[in-house]
Order: C-alpha cells, then structure tokens, then sequence
C-alpha cells in the first residue's frame, strides 16, 4: 500500500497546497465500501449557483483549476472531486468501478454536504460519462448538463478495437504511469501544441502524475465494461435536466461526429419530455479530447454564456 501512493500523495498534496485561498484543499468521504473519495468544494461564493466539474482519465480534480477561476469570478461556486485511484481518492480493491458506482459515489457526496439541488454538471470526457449516468439515476438534482468530449459507449458495445487493455498492460510492464502520461498528452493535444505551451503542459504533467496504475486500470475498466453505454440513456436526459449541451473538441478524433448523433438522440429526449429547448452541438476550435485545456477561452466563454441563459 505504500508503494502505490507515496508518489501520487506527495505530488497531490502540493497541487492542493498551490490552490486558490478561497479553494478548501481537498477533502475527503468515507464511502460505504469503506474508499476513500477525495473531492474540494470552493469556500466562496457562498451563494453561488453550485457548478460540479467531472474529470477525465488520469486527470485529478486540478485539472479545473483554470476554469474554476473563471467560474468563481462569474458568481458560481464549484464542486470537485477525484476518480477512484485518482489523487486522493482510493480505488475498488478488485479494480472494477462502474459508471453506475461511480455515479453512487457521487450521491454519497452530495449526501454528506446535505446538497439536494446542482446548478450544472460539466463533465468532460469520463466525466461527462458520469454525468449522464448521474442525471438518469438520480433525475432532477441537476438542472444543466453539459456533455463534453466523449465516447458514447465502451469498445465492446460500440464493436470497435479496445485501446484501453493494451494502455493499461503497458503501464503494468513499465510499472508506472509516465510514458502512459506522455502518451495521453500527445495524443489530447498534439505535440506542436505541447511544444508551443510549456508551462501548462508542465502543469498537466503534474497533475496527472497523480494517478495511480491502480486508478488508472480501474477507470480503463469501467471504459471497457459491458455496462458501459450511453445510448439508452440518451432519451431520459430530457426528463432529467432542465438543459443541456454537447461540447467537442474540434480535433478530438471523430468525435465531432459521433457527438452529433449524441446530441440528436438527446434533442429528441427533450421533445418527448414536452420541452422545447434546443441542444446545441459546440465545437471548440482548434482543440482536442481535454478542450477547457487547448481551448480554454472558447471553453469558458461558451459555457458561461449557457449557464447564464
């Protein structure tokens, strides 16, 4: 147990400690299952309409640290919270999460802060995975859903070729996360972008070295499993949320196109549950898998404008 997190912990640890005063350093819950779930809910403003930000594979919740600035100067205030095997948080003992748990745990958190009411959920990637699962399980707790930067399905339901299993036995061979690290930022953001960008791609690095092997082959295998699949779950979005939004990087594989299959099964949702809105399909210009990074001020003024709407 100590080999697996005195790394990760120390990095963690100094990521929190950098944080913005007005950010509680991360927290944590016990879970039912005994896991440990590390989360972070802003101090201020106290009043603020309540933002949850969901993160993406081997991203802890520092990954926000950006958009949360901007959020909090806009009057909302954030909840955070890290992935099992994801900085301060544990994972499963047989490294086999699914999104449905991951979306109990969440409940268990708004449980302890006694929260019975989320302004937003923005997920990206995973997270936005999670995001669905959440609003479909418990409908009504979130009024806005943003939907960012995802798969719709595990490879398996989807019949395509699993990348996860070889990226996991990678890093269990090389018995650490780096070159899976190195990888995963390559192939979010390109490497002229990562040349171009030192600084926050130092910052990315760090924050993602906060991932344990661990945590990263329990989320793969959530990513993997049969039980993933958005697809029947499309439909109740609309019976579940009061809005939504899909939200793509432009240069995130094809996923502005399966986005938009995403986003027309989620239209049609709306119009069965007898609401009028209209689901906007978003693409972050010039931006990959991770687009509140590469595109961050598209991002961010993108989603203010529909939260505030």
């Amino acid at each position: 147990m100590f080999r697996r997190f005195t790394n990760s912990s120390f990095v963690y640890h100094k990521i929190c400690l950098i944080a913005r005063s007005n950010i509680r350093m991360a927290s944590s819950l016990t879970l039912p299952d005994s896991r440990t779930l590390a989360y972070a809910l802003d101090s201020s403003p106290k009043e603020g309409p309540l933002i949850i930000l969901s993160n993406s594979l081997t991203a802890p919740l520092s990954v926000w640290d950006h958009v949360v600035k901007v959020l909090n100067s806009n009057g909302y205030r954030t909840l955070r919270y890290d992935q099992p095997g994801h900085g301060g948080s544990s994972a499963p003992k047989d490294l086999s999460p699914t999104f449905d748990s991951m979306a109990e745990d969440v409940h268990h958190l708004l449980k302890k802060l006694e929260i019975n009411k989320v302004y937003s959920w923005i997920g990206v990637s995973m997270g936005a995975s999670a995001g669905v699962y959440f609003t479909t399980k418990y409908p009504n707790v979130v009024s806005k859903l943003a939907i960012c930067d995802t798969i719709s399905s595990s490879p398996i339901n989807a019949g395509t070729e699993d990348t996860f299993g070889p990226r996991v036995a990678a890093a269990r061979e090389a018995g650490n996360l780096d070159s899976t690290i190195q990888s995963t930022l390559e192939r979010w953001f390109g490497k002229e972008w990562l040349e171009n960008n030192p600084q926050e791609t130092q910052r990315m690095r760090t924050v993602m070295s906060g991932t344990t092997i661990d945590g990263f082959e329990a989320c793969c295998n959530a990513l993997r499993s049969e039980t993933f699949d958005l697809r029947p779950r499309f439909a109740k979005i609309g019976s579940s949320v009061d809005d939504a939004i899909c939200i793509v990087g432009e240069k995130d594989a094809n996923l502005p196109e399966t986005m938009k299959e995403m986003r027309d099964k989620i239209q049609e949702g709306f119009e069965a549950a007898g609401k009028s809105n209209k689901i906007d399909l978003v693409i972050i210009k010039n931006a990959g898998h991770v687009s509140f990074v590469d595109g961050f001020e598209q991002f961010t003024a993108e989603v203010l404008k529909w939260l505030k709407a």
